[in-house]
């Protein structure tokens, strides 16, 4: 049974080497795709208390990058999750959660995954 959810965009090169090396572990996950299922703003704001909504904005893709002067300024926490809750390409990829809500992990790097997510 799957005790990890991964958070992203299929074609995101970061999130499929987190999958590939989640696969070649060993560990089963459920996959939540942006794309197809859009994300769940209660779970967004929860992320941003537990890990801070600036770890979460991706503010180096594209998506942000189009974003027009006045919509990049004075940026809140508030503001942020809205635009990630609009544009979930700009959270940043992937966010792996174990089920039980206790250990989040934002972005991919082996031996951080390895230490806190399984």
């Amino acid at each position: 049974m799957a005790n990890i959810e991964i958070y992203g965009i299929p074609n995101c090169d970061t999130v499929k080497k987190a999958r590939k090396w989640l696969d070649a572990q060993g560990v089963e996950y459920i996959f939540h795709d942006y794309k197809k299922e859009g994300v769940d703003a209660d779970n967004l704001a929860r992320w941003a208390d537990r890990c801070g909504w600036e770890v979460l904005l991706n503010r180096r893709g594209t998506t942000f990058r189009k974003l027009d002067d006045a919509q990049k300024a004075d940026i809140t926490r508030d503001r942020a999750l809205a635009l990630m809750v609009e544009y979930p390409s700009m959270i940043k990829r992937p966010v792996a959660e174990t089920q039980d809500g206790d250990r989040i992990v934002v972005g991919f790097n082996a031996s951080e995954w390895e230490n806190t997510i399984l």
